[in-house]
């Protein structure tokens, strides 16, 4: 079960970061009449930002502190460490990958942005 708290609390953290970067919405329909959702459960000790870099700063935090995890998770099963099953040092690795595998995708679009500027005439 606490794997699934992880990962509500996970999707909580996406959920409150979206909220920061998105503007405020004047109606409570999103795009094509579809609601956006509501974070079930927000993350607390975040304040409130919309400072770009502080933003990604937090979100690259983030990915660091989950592949921390992830390697000490590791370390613990590979010493015998009675705490540590395999489940949750596989889970622990699965996260780390695919919250480094979405930073990737957005320093791509970042890039990609920025090159879409740069080539704008003038």
């Amino acid at each position: 079960m606490s794997s699934i708290s992880g990962v509500d609390q996970v999707l909580g953290q996406i959920r409150a970061m979206r909220s920061l970067t998105q503007p405020n919405q004047t109606s409570a329909s999103g795009v094509g009449g579809i609601s956006p959702l509501a974070p079930s459960n927000p993350v607390r000790g975040v304040e409130p930002s919309n400072d770009f870099s502080s933003v990604l700063r937090t979100s690259v935090d983030a990915v660091n502190a989950t592949q921390q995890r992830a390697q000490q998770a590791t370390s613990a099963w590979e010493r015998g460490d009675s705490e540590a099953s395999l489940t949750q040092v596989m889970v622990s690795l699965q996260k780390a990958d695919v919250s480094f595998k979405a930073m990737m995708e957005v320093r791509n679009k970042m890039v990609d942005a920025y090159q879409e500027v740069m080539r704008m005439s003038i």
